[in-house]
């Protein structure tokens, strides 16, 4: 086919990222990328970072500048929801009644913020945090100081904003479903290195807490089922993020938390795609499919995707990756989540100085590593992992020996 359509529908990171691969690497056929936001892609970390606590403008979380787009003739078209696609006659439906035709198309539709989804929770001091609206939102409301702000949910987002209220100089409670923060991702004894490091920076938490509502009267006040009453001025919802499989659901394609996706990033109907938040991709590494919402997913998942549409070898081989600032702490994660879980943890440096790496280990095999305020290293925790080999557990926490000789 001489002048190939790929139409990306969604415009964030992860369907930029195809858009850009796809140039790059020569392909001179169209490209319409579609979003639902008038906004052209951005990235989301700074929206809970460094924009959210004042440090720098909105402008930081753009992909490209605007101009990119129409010089690599990537048509960009805003306000337009997806509905469904038409696999025999290769168009997808979109709103206001429009059809497009594709040769190709990539459902990049990400994902959307969970709501509280309790009595009271829609009231206007209720925030979620998916969004450039939803970040000038609560940045607005935090940067007053002085308020009473209660954060529902003790994951990253949480914590971020949690970190960011108080550096307004807020009064901040947290609320967790979990016994500690973050246990579900990194378990209990070092969510509890990160619960210190709050308290230490004045917030109150609540742990085993359940929210079951917000009561709006003469002062808003969350309930939890313990019957206890919080007051908040501001209530953030960090409670997570869905992905927006509707899409797929409607014209058939597999769905398994998210849309299910080999390793190429193909779905299970020909010649549709999916990446980022969306999509559940087959990683080879360790046999099994695996979801990420993290901004390293989506430039990944767009690249692997970009290969397969222009029929290269296509294999998603990158380990997940993300980050997180909070306060004077700085972390970057790299690994597999689900062999992580209930792993043996092998530590090198100081934990109580806030200044180590936490290594799991599976059979003796690195299978996800933690840098907390050390740097430059996740060249050689990536080596680790991706080796597979068998390591000694002392010389791994042995500082006196360099990474690259364990």
């Amino acid at each position: 086919m001489s002048n190939p359509t790929v139409v990306i529908a969604g415009a964030g990171l992860a369907g930029a990222s195809v858009a850009t691969e796809l140039r790059e690497r020569g392909f001179a056929g169209r490209i319409l990328l579609l979003g639902l936001e008038e906004h052209h892609p951005y990235i989301r970390p700074p929206l809970s970072k460094e924009y959210l606590k004042g440090e720098g403008g909105i402008e930081q979380a753009d992909v490209h500048p605007a101009a990119w787009y129409a010089d690599n003739s990537v048509e960009f078209v805003p306000g337009v929801e997806a509905g469904s696609f038409e696999v025999g006659a290769h168009e997808l439906f979109v709103s206001e009644g429009g059809r497009i035709t594709y040769d190709s198309l990539v459902l990049a539709t990400g994902a959307s913020a969970r709501p509280l989804g309790v009595p009271g929770s829609g009231h206007g001091a209720v925030f979620p945090l998916r969004t450039r609206e939803d970040s000038a939102w609560l940045r607005a409301a935090l940067e007053v100081g002085g308020r009473r702000v209660v954060v529902v949910g003790s994951g990253w987002i949480g914590l971020e904003v949690a970190a960011a209220a108080r550096g307004y100089g807020n009064d901040v409670t947290v609320l967790g479903r979990a016994p500690v923060p973050l246990s579900g991702a990194i378990g209990r004894e070092l969510g509890a290195v990160f619960e210190r490091l709050h308290v230490d920076n004045g917030v109150t938490f609540h742990n085993g807490a359940k929210v079951v509502g917000v009561d709006g009267g003469e002062e808003q006040v969350v309930v939890l089922a313990s019957g206890e009453r919080i007051p908040a001025d501001v209530v953030v919802a960090g409670v997570g993020a869905a992905p927006n499989t509707l899409v797929a659901e409607r014209s058939g394609a597999r769905i398994a938390d998210g849309v299910l996706t080999d390793k190429g990033m193909r779905t299970s109907i020909e010649d549709i795609y999916a990446v980022g938040d969306v999509a559940n991709p087959f990683l080879p590494a360790i046999g099994r499919h695996l979801r990420s919402e993290h901004w390293a997913n989506a430039i990944a998942s767009g690249k692997v995707a970009a290969h397969a549409i222009l029929g290269e070898r296509a294999s998603y081989d990158d380990i997940p990756y993300f980050y997180s600032d909070q306060y004077d702490l700085g972390m970057e994660y790299s690994g597999y989540a689900p062999l992580a879980a209930g792993a043996r943890v092998v530590y090198r440096g100081d934990v109580g100085a806030r200044e180590f790496i936490a290594f799991w280990l599976r059979n003796d095999r690195v299978v996800a590593g933690m840098n907390v305020n050390v740097w430059d290293v996740q060249d050689d925790i990536q080596r680790l992992i991706r080796s597979g080999g068998r390591v000694d557990a002392d010389r791994l926490a042995d500082e006196s020996v360099a990474l690259a000789d364990v």
